[in-house]
């Protein structure tokens, strides 16, 4: 294999995504490069009035069948494939000119099969067949021949050739490295489409991580082909790196505070589950609340904002440990005090509203489960009232607002909220009351406590009172009677659960011995 470094005096150009295509061309015929181009990309070229030479005059055969065969031609895999010492005999035969660099993204196969309504017929014309082709010629015979794949890497091959005159054995090697990864992820997401019992996944690494979860495990973050507005997007604007545990956590702060789109919200993450979460017309008064839910749990935590931090949230952040800020956008005095702070990860995520894409994956030894993501929205048409005392439209506001919170929370999970404001977290349990019992103390409500629950450092008017009116949200049914006589007398007045044991008329009548109103919504969500 040839390693020494490369003259670049011939280029093939054909791209579906022209970012950044018109400066390259420029660049390259700057330096004395001819360009053979096809198609859109020649006529965006010649429009810039870079000089093209179009693949049919080069192979002496049009384009035909609306584009589809244009490149698959001895003369273009003969200029891309040829070993420039062993073949020359058959090139000089054959008027095959070598073609030392191949710059080639493909058709938007996974743009196309996103679109709403996109028909079979749309999908397969959107498969790409020179291209591949080209890049993985290129890329077979990168001992000779530089392949470009990705607009990204434009600036630094003109940097290069500006700089050495040529292309170097370790950049031809990268660049075809590159090139196969691209078309085999492409490959997969057609795969995928076609084929419903095989799953191809696509990862590119973005870096080491100090450690795992623990200091002598090692880790890597990667990041997962054609994913988009995630937490790898996010910008980290200070702070210390980011460890495998902050990411985790960052990632379960950011899925939970997705659920809340109509008014400002605050979920403050402790180890992957919420210790308080709170909506509210003021995003100042939702921190507010959601951190002081549990301000014990929250020593070390994880805060996400889904609108801008304020300065006064950023003032009272300054003077409590917490690990990790993230929101859309911050105040300048708000970074400005941040800033004190050095070891504060401090993130930037505009989009951190947008929605999820793709399944929801989880490894096991020796394979991996798939599943759709819980995006079940849960309206009061889904609610089925079963207990003599109807709830009021607050406490069925409340048990809304608790639903899109338990989904976020370790099962078996309880939870109790009054005023769109967690009370008390009970997550991760063995036993259903056992959540009940964690989250009642959390709560500091009722005799089992012995506590009175402390109001809130207040900002406005809307800070959640405490006591009578609260409500309770259980992930799954009640299998026993023995949570809801645990919560007579606490202050719970209406409880939201699944329903579906075995149980349910005990539980009920549980419910009606206590006077507490039972909704039920016939539907789980565990979060395992």
């Amino acid at each position: 294999m040839n390693r020494d470094p490369i003259k670049i005096k011939r280029v093939l150009i054909s791209v579906s995504d022209k970012h950044g295509v018109v400066e390259f061309a420029k660049g390259l015929h700057k330096f004395g490069v001819e360009i053979i181009s096809t198609g859109g990309t020649a006529k965006k070229l010649q429009e810039e009035d870079i000089p093209v030479v179009l693949i049919s005059n080069l192979t002496g055969f049009p384009e035909i069948m609306q584009g589809r065969v244009k490149t698959l031609h001895p003369k273009i895999f003969g200029a891309i494939l040829g070993k420039r010492d062993e073949h020359l005999k058959d090139a000089k035969q054959h008027q095959i000119k070598w073609i030392d660099l191949v710059v080639c993204n493909l058709y938007p196969f996974a743009e196309t099969i996103k679109q709403p309504n996109v028909t079979l017929d749309d999908a397969l014309e959107n498969i790409d067949i020179g291209g591949p082709s080209m890049l993985r010629s290129a890329a077979k015979n990168f001992g000779w021949v530089g392949v470009v794949s990705s607009p990204d890497d434009y600036d630094e091959i003109l940097k290069e050739l500006k700089t050495q005159k040529s292309l170097a054995f370790t950049t031809r090697e990268n660049l075809a490295a590159k090139a196969f990864a691209h078309t085999a992820q492409y490959d997969s997401i057609i795969a995928n489409y076609l084929n419903k019992d095989r799953l191809f996944l696509a990862f590119n690494k973005l870096n080491d991580l100090r450690y795992g979860e623990n200091p002598h495990q090692q880790a890597s973050i990667y990041r997962q082909e054609n994913t988009h507005d995630t937490i790898i997007d996010a910008k980290q604007l200070q702070g210390k790196q980011l460890s495998y545990n902050n990411i985790i956590d960052m990632d379960a702060a950011v899925n939970c505070v997705k659920e809340f789109a109509h008014q400002s919200a605050c979920v403050v993450i402790k180890h992957t589950n919420p210790c308080g979460v709170a909506e509210n017309k003021d995003i100042n008064q939702a921190f507010l609340n959601a951190w002081n839910a549990d301000d014990q749990s929250a020593f070390g935590s994880i805060v996400a904002l889904n609108k801008t931090c304020t300065t006064k949230i950023a003032e009272f952040l300054a003077k409590v440990f917490f690990e990790i800020i993230i929101a859309p956008d911050y105040e300048p005095k708000a970074l400005e005090i941040f800033a004190a702070k050095k070891n504060l990860r401090v993130l930037k995520m505009p989009n951190i509203l947008a929605p999820h894409e793709g399944l929801h994956l989880r490894y096991i030894n020796g394979g991996l489960l798939t599943q759709t993501r819980d995006d079940k929205i849960i309206t009061t048409q889904d609610l089925k009232v079963v207990t003599q005392k109807k709830p009021s439209e607050t406490e069925i506001d409340d048990m809304l607002f608790g639903w899109k919170v338990i989904k976020h929370c370790k099962s078996n999970a309880i939870i109790t909220v009054k005023n769109h404001t967690t009370l008390g977290i009970g997550p991760g349990q063995v036993s259903r009351i056992d959540a009940v019992k964690i989250a009642l103390r959390k709560s500091k409500m009722g005799p089992h406590t012995g506590m009175t629950r402390r109001a809130p450092t207040r900002v406005g008017d809307d800070a959640p009172g405490m006591g009578e009116g609260a409500v309770l949200v259980s992930d799954a049914f009640f299998p026993f009677r023995d949570s809801i006589d645990f919560i007579a007398d606490t202050g719970i007045t209406a409880i939201i659960q699944p329903g579906g044991s075995i149980r349910d008329a005990e539980v009920i009548k549980a419910c009606d011995e206590h006077n507490i109103a039972m909704i039920f919504t016939g539907i789980r969500c565990f979060n395992h």
